[in-house]
């Protein structure tokens, strides 16, 4: 299989993952594996937009709780609110209970049950409670949370993409991905992202390189988790999957950042 040129891995990953009007040339499984390694590169622009709307609200005046609020949403909005829905669309499926085709047939549907409500809720609850704490803080801490917890959240995808995670439909994104990121180029991946988070937590003291390193890494297993209960439960991994791993890892990364 041959490697596809970096601009169509970009492209999957900027044209699957954010709404960005780049336009995805191929849709092949090397164009999925070279878009799950770029994926934190998407994940990194989706933070910096976060970051850099929450510090413009402050500087015009805002308080922190709006800046926080508004951090927290820029994420839905770049991703049409996908992975928030690829959330409670694994909640509503684990919480049924049911047997793995059914509850595949539960997440498809377009409502949201009880389970997903409540996970949406206390989820963003928990996002927002982080984000204001960091901006009471300091701008910049708000904004580098924004930016951290954004690229962890992209990194789990690419460890979830790697081989020997079966897709649980032979249709849809998560087929599309799932198994196309080599075991090798994941853990890569995932070594570069904590080696510059912990580069750019430099920039706050020598304690906040081992806590944003601690954030990613303890983001990433939170979403591994995750995903091996989802393995387990569905079969594989779907569209929804990936996107309750993404608000898992980045939660996680919040959470964790926002301790002393």
């Amino acid at each position: 299989m041959s490697k596809p040129p970096l601009p169509d891995g970009l492209r999957f990953a900027f044209g699957t993952l954010t709404v960005l009007p780049v336009r995805v040339t191929r849709w092949d499984r090397a164009a999925a594996r070279g878009g799950m390694l770029c994926a934190p590169v998407a994940g990194l622009v989706v933070g910096l937009v976060a970051a850099a709307l929450g510090t413009l609200l402050l500087l015009l005046g805002a308080g922190p709780l709006l800046a926080a609020v508004a951090t927290a949403a820029v994420p839905a909005v770049l991703t049409r609110g996908l992975h928030l829905d690829g959330l409670a669309d694994t909640a509503d499926g684990l919480g049924s209970g049911k047997p793995a085709e059914d509850a595949l047939r539960i997440m498809k549907q377009s409502d949201i049950g009880p389970f997903g409500v409540i996970t949406l809720v206390f989820v963003l609850l928990a996002q927002v409670a982080a984000l204001l704490q960091a901006y009471e803080t300091s701008w910049a801490r708000g904004a580098f949370a924004a930016v951290v917890s954004a690229g962890a959240a992209r990194l789990a995808l690419t460890l979830a993409a790697r081989t020997g995670v079966p897709p649980a439909r032979p249709e849809g994104l998560g087929a599309a991905v799932a198994g196309t990121v080599p075991l090798r180029g994941a853990l890569l991946t995932a070594g570069a992202v904590v080696a510059a988070a912990a580069g750019a937590g430099a920039l706050f003291g020598t304690y906040d390189i081992v806590r944003t390193a601690l954030a990613v890494l303890l983001a990433v297993a939170a979403a591994e988790l995750l995903l091996r209960h989802c393995t387990r439960r569905f079969g594989g991994v779907t569209g929804d999957v990936f996107g309750g791993l993404a608000e898992t890892a980045a939660t996680t990364a919040l959470v964790v950042l926002s301790l002393a």
